[in-house]
């Protein structure tokens, strides 16, 4: 499959006119590959690092969740990440295209792989923006689960160097209903309320958004950004290997790099 024919097929199931206005989904750099057969390594931020990675694998596509490029540039300058990853784009023909914000509400993207992954059962989106798709998702646990139990699964599945929660008042000993998000989720607390959710996991919290989910009745996890998205990057090589592509690869050099300091860590 060329990389031309690859990027229809995507752009059929995750249309980047579904992106918000502030988004930037759709090609990064487009350094005349669309003609080669696809040669593909998924991440989820395009970095300097995943770029090097994408050379030495003789790639000529990197597929990202993140966009590379966020607000209109005013200048590229040796020496500037972004434009040190152009200057390889350009010089070693590989591509760059991202699906964010179009790729969150889609059957497999980031919000319905975590629901998958905790066996969530009649699911639907928390924000349904159409038919059947939506921004992060809500569904039942059959049977339910003690916190403990619920904490333990998803550090089994995403395996986040920090799990942070805080309880609601009252929480109830079986939960039920569970609402997961993908990323930066905190502004949707009051969507999932709504819901009837009695936990919700997402990411990127702040100490008054735990202080929110707290006084509403709500149990707010969150396991880091990149934890509760990297599962979906882990899904889209799987599809992509269905459409029989020359080489497809989950980038190693696309990390969590962030340092958690322990009591006792040198």
């Amino acid at each position: 499959m060329k990389i031309a024919e690859l990027i229809t097929w995507v752009e059929n199931w995750a249309n980047p006119a579904w992106q918000e206005s502030w988004d930037n989904c759709g090609w990064q750099i487009e350094p005349g590959v669309l003609s080669q057969p696809a040669r593909v390594l998924v991440c989820l931020t395009p970095t300097l690092a995943v770029m090097t990675e994408a050379i030495a694998l003789n790639a000529n596509l990197i597929f990202a969740h993140h966009p590379l490029i966020f607000s209109p540039l005013k200048s590229l300058k040796s020496g500037d990440a972004i434009a040190e990853v152009v200057n390889l784009a350009y010089r070693h023909q590989i591509g760059v295209y991202t699906a964010h914000t179009n790729f969150d509400q889609v059957e497999d993207g980031t919000a319905d792989v975590l629901a998958q992954l905790l066996d969530l059962q009649q699911v639907t989106p928390v924000v349904p923006t159409q038919s059947g798709l939506g921004y992060g998702r809500v569904g039942d646990l059959h049977p339910g689960l003690s916190l403990e139990d619920l904490l333990k699964i998803i550090q089994f599945h995403l395996n986040p160097p920090d799990l942070i929660y805080f309880t609601a008042n009252n929480y109830p000993k079986s939960i039920t209903r569970v609402a997961v998000l993908g990323g930066s989720g905190a502004s949707y607390i009051s969507a999932v309320v709504k819901t009837g959710a009695q936990a919700y996991l997402t990411s990127d919290c702040k100490f008054h958004q735990f202080q929110e989910s707290r006084d509403r009745g709500l149990i707010l996890i969150d396991a880091g950004h990149y934890a509760t998205e990297r599962p979906a990057c882990d899904r889209l090589v799987a599809k992509f290997k269905s459409l029989q592509l020359e080489w497809v690869q989950l980038s190693q050099q696309d990390e969590d790099f962030r340092c958690f300091y322990k009591s006792g860590s040198p």
